[in-house]
């Protein structure tokens, strides 16, 4: 392949590799709408829509093996190649956390737990992978670090999420009331606590993302560990 054929290879990765982000993206602020709003044609929009992501995921992985196995890439462009690698199978895997999401909203039998703000965590989640993506789009490693910085605030805030449903069934008794269904009830605390729980994945998915980036721009590994 001839250099320039080759440039254009590479930018053609990252276009890719950023269209994926949004995709997938997308499909992540679906499945907080479809829970927001029980809205279970939404949540079947996002479970179907899964096999596109991991189609994409499966092209592009061929993309950077051919390109890593044709092409001898010298060191930056090999740290691009293997970080766009590392990031479309954190991008796939929030992708699969989307399509959770979607299947609580499916599941869910009534709101619990109204004071635990689901749209604000997942809000900080996207945003988090819009500044990683953007890290990674602009070889920013300012952006990089703010990632890391604020994954430690929605780290609390799931935390605290957690620990205020744990100490509100500890601390009082939920089936006192009559007309609840005990069984009915627990189900949605666990799906609550599967919701906060995969949007701190979410996060920290975005983490590797932002550590993978500022590997490939500064060879530097601080955020991998």
């Amino acid at each position: 392949m001839p250099r320039e054929q080759y440039q254009d290879a590479l930018e053609s990765l990252r276009d890719d590799v950023l269209y994926m982000s949004e995709v997938v993206a997308e499909r992540l602020r679906m499945g907080l709408d479809a829970l927001e709003q029980k809205d279970d044609q939404l949540a079947e929009e996002v479970i179907e829509g899964d096999g596109e992501i991991n189609r994409m995921y499966l092209d592009l992985e061929q993309d950077c093996i051919d390109l890593i196995a044709l092409q001898q890439p010298v060191a930056s462009d090999l740290r691009f190649i293997a970080a766009s690698f590392k990031i479309i199978t954190d991008l796939e895997r929030i992708g699969d956390l989307a399509t959770n999401l979607a299947n609580y909203a499916t599941e869910a039998q009534r709101d619990v737990f109204p004071e635990v703000d689901i749209q604000q965590i997942g809000d900080g989640t996207l945003e988090m992978l819009d500044k990683s993506m953007d890290a990674y789009a602009e070889e920013n490693p300012e952006l990089c670090r703010a990632v890391a910085t604020q994954d430690d605030d929605i780290d609390a805030m799931c935390e605290a999420a957690s620990e205020m449903v744990v100490r509100d069934l500890i601390e009082t008794d939920p089936f006192g009331e009559e007309d609840r269904d005990a069984e009915a009830y627990l189900s949605d605390i666990s799906r609550l606590l599967l919701t906060v729980r995969d949007l701190e994945r979410v996060g920290d998915h975005a983490v590797n993302i932002a550590a993978r980036a500022l590997y490939m721009v500064e060879d530097d590994d601080e955020l991998l560990y």
